[in-house]
């Protein structure tokens, strides 16, 4: 039986690239390059690709890129999108669980929920940070974004998925305290029109558990902010109006 992350982007491609959490890919990308210092020999790995927006978007900035997601659908739109802009990017069918490199990659890069919380367990979503750390060289980057656990304490979840979704995208939310999950029921129209109901499971973490993650792995400097769709920035402090946070880490 597919879990509910596989069941979501399976013939869901076209359909993804329509939704307004992915408008941001420019601003992200301008970010990105400026927190490694423009340096083009660096090696990326982008865990959760996709449909390749972020991966094809540094290919075109000319870097070394590698994107790795676990749906074919998704996979299949990266690699046409990246034929049609001629740029080469590496895509590859892969869990983020369990990531086959070891200190292969400058930078890692997790964004828009690449995987990490949406798990179903706690120890799930801790092996693939686990996972991707292993990727990293000694002296490498770890850059993502994840759900702020501190956003619905203070506010209605449902509502704020609601208030920002496009057509034919909708939640019923249901936020357990003693376990920061969120457990919804999302209704989307899938590429060919079809309505699915999917029974989603995501986990939301405030910022001392991700700090505490992250030590555990050997990051020894780990920044947290605000995350704004398309304008990331150090200047933003992480506070209770952020839906997600903006995590860096180094070793």
């Amino acid at each position: 039986m597919k879990k509910w992350y596989e069941e979501l982007f399976q013939n869901f491609a076209e359909s993804y690239e329509t939704q307004e959490y992915t408008k941001g890919t420019i601003g992200e990308i301008d970010f990105i390059e400026k927190e490694i210092n423009y340096n083009k020999s660096f090696k990326i790995l982008d865990v959760g690709c996709g449909t390749g927006r972020h991966s094809i978007e540094l290919a075109k900035r000319g870097y070394d890129v590698t994107g790795i997601d676990l749906s074919e659908c998704m996979l299949e739109r990266a690699i046409k999108k990246a034929k049609e802009v001629g740029v080469t990017v590496n895509f590859i069918k892969a869990d983020a669980r369990d990531l086959k490199f070891e200190k292969e990659f400058d930078l890692v890069i997790m964004i828009c929920e690449g995987g990490f919380p949406l798990m179903e367990t706690d120890e799930m979503n801790f092996k693939i940070l686990e996972s991707s750390s292993r990727a990293l060289k000694a002296n490498g980057k770890l850059i993502f974004t994840t759900l702020n656990g501190l956003f619905p304490l203070f506010h209605s979840v449902k509502d704020f998925i609601n208030s920002n979704s496009s057509d034919g995208v909708s939640k019923d939310n249901t936020f357990d305290l003693m376990t920061f999950r969120d457990k919804s029921i999302l209704e989307i129209n899938d590429d060919n029109g079809n309505k699915k109901k999917i029974v989603c499971d995501e986990r939301y973490y405030v910022p001392s558990e991700i700090s505490w993650l992250l030590k555990t792995l050997g990051f020894k400097k780990i920044d947290i902010y605000g995350c704004k769709l398309g304008a990331f920035s150090r200047k933003d402090k992480l506070t209770t109006e952020d839906y997600e946070m903006l995590i860096i880490a180094e070793f």
